[in-house]
């Protein structure tokens, strides 16, 4: 945890933003000797191949086997039926 003057911050404000963002920090803002304010980190952020990553480790060991004949077979089939789109 930081602890930084209200006009330390506004001279060094990208620096300090920096260090929240990439370092974690936790920042204590302090104007005339009391605490007016804590810069806290936002929570983290993944993209969605990073969500995904370790999707396979909760499938059984043989729900890949017939994963590409399965998906062949299954676009196969939405190509040949037409479908209303407004249809609930």
């Amino acid at each position: 945890m930081l602890q930084i003057t209200a006009t330390e911050l506004a001279r060094k404000f990208k620096q300090m933003m920096n260090l929240v963002e990439f370092k974690g920090e936790e920042l204590i803002i302090v104007r005339n000797n009391h605490q007016v304010a804590r810069i806290i980190p936002g929570p983290a952020t993944m993209t969605a191949l990073e969500a995904m990553s370790d999707l396979y480790r909760t499938l059984p060991e043989d729900a890949g086997a017939t994963w590409m004949k399965d998906s062949l077979e299954g676009a196969a089939a939405d190509l040949t039926e037409v479908r209303d789109p407004w249809a609930s």
